[in-house]
């Protein structure tokens, strides 16, 4: 019974926290702020259960309906499904640490503080509300309800200031810069899952006859982002004042 009322209490903090975090953000970081959980407790009691919204729904949405686009559709496979959930359920896991990375590296390049365990509250529950848009897979043709995930952008640039003290005049650039290199790593995430699952909704990303060889983004007087393909190996670098972090993806054959 104990182990009941501890998981169910849990259960509605969960669910509390969530609710709070997306509608009244302005009121909740502050709180948060001021929560000295470690990484790893938030990981496992919010961000495990949340981030598996999206897969689940979208496995049993690709089961039920199937996929569509262009024209053409097509019904995952179920142990095809349930691989395409998976790798995607563990990669999402993996991409909130290096977002957390991420936001905690720039930080103090906008004159925030060098703070992880701060940089992982705000990375994990910035992105509530687009766990919780996951819910939409369950109907494929829905899929468009999705950008309402971009809310999550809004979430992180009103932490950010209180999360890792970025003065509000920098907030907007701060978020702007680490949405970028969180977009970078998650399309590398997504190269990653295609190659992994074959077919389906990931299909294509980081495949075919396309390649992004030469890519640069200028971030101005913030450093720029490069994205280059030699032989084997897709290389993305991040250079921001002076600093250089480097990820590298194996390009199939």
């Amino acid at each position: 019974m104990t182990d009941n009322n501890e998981l169910q209490q849990r259960a509605e903090g969960l669910m509390n926290r969530a609710k709070a975090i997306t509608l009244k953000p302005a009121e909740t970081w502050p709180v948060i702020a001021k929560e000295t959980d470690e990484p790893m407790q938030v990981f496992l009691r919010y961000v495990v259960p949340l981030a598996a919204i999206g897969p689940v729904a979208s496995f049993i949405g690709g089961q039920v309906f199937g996929y569509g686009l262009f024209g053409i559709s097509w019904k995952p496979s179920l142990m095809g499904g349930l691989s395409q959930a998976i790798t995607s359920y563990v990669l999402t896991l993996a991409s909130i640490w290096l977002i957390a990375w991420v936001a905690n590296f720039l930080s103090p390049k906008f004159e925030g503080k060098d703070d992880y365990a701060s940089a992982f509250r705000l990375a994990a529950y910035s992105m509530t509300a687009a766990w919780i848009v996951g819910i939409v897979g369950l109907i494929p043709a829905l899929g468009i309800l999705g950008l309402a995930a971009l809310y999550s952008l809004y979430l992180f640039y009103k932490g950010a200031p209180v999360m890792m003290e970025v003065p509000a005049k920098n907030a907007i650039v701060y978020t702007v810069i680490t949405v970028i290199v969180a977009v970078l790593a998650n399309f590398v995430i997504g190269m990653i899952a295609a190659a992994l699952t074959g077919p389906g909704p990931m299909a294509g990303i980081g495949s075919g006859d396309g390649t992004i060889d030469g890519t640069t983004i200028d971030l101005g007087e913030y450093g720029s982002i490069e994205v280059d393909e030699d032989g084997d190996t897709t290389t993305a670098t991040i250079n921001v004042d002076g600093e250089e972090m480097t990820i590298e993806v194996p390009n199939e054959d």
